[in-house]
């Protein structure tokens, strides 16, 4: 294979990579549902009658204790951690995977870009 038909390559898959990441990622965004994780809701408070759960993160008895048993650093990690999940779900997941597939498309483009111009020459001289 030469190198030039592996730039045209490389080139391709770059622009191949991008549209459908991109139109996964539409795809994902336009689907999603944006709720609330309250899968460890650590409260239910009664309201009107109406029972609400709250997130753990938003419970001041739940930092607390958290940080009674771990310190501030439990607490900073327990944020981080959060976080980190909340990349993952709901409409954050479309920009999320936009993010990466931009990524992987602009090291394809590099990568392409990296390589020499001409022909390989033959170390044997013919």
């Amino acid at each position: 294979m030469t190198t030039a038909s592996l730039k045209r390559r490389l080139y391709a898959g770059c622009a191949a990579v991008l549209v459908a990441g991109l139109a996964c990622a539409g795809w994902i965004y336009r689907t999603a549902e944006d709720g609330p994780d309250l899968s460890g809701a650590y409260q239910v408070i009664v309201v009107d009658g109406v029972p609400h759960t709250i997130a753990p993160g938003e419970s001041k008895a739940y930092v607390r204790d958290l940080q009674r048993y771990g310190g501030k650093t439990a607490v900073l990690f327990d944020e981080i951690d959060r976080w980190f999940m909340g990349l993952w779900r709901g409409k954050s997941l479309a920009l999320t995977v936009a993010f990466l597939v931009v990524l992987a498309s602009f090291a394809l483009y590099f990568v392409a870009l990296a390589l020499p111009e001409g022909e390989p020459r033959d170390p044997g001289g013919e």
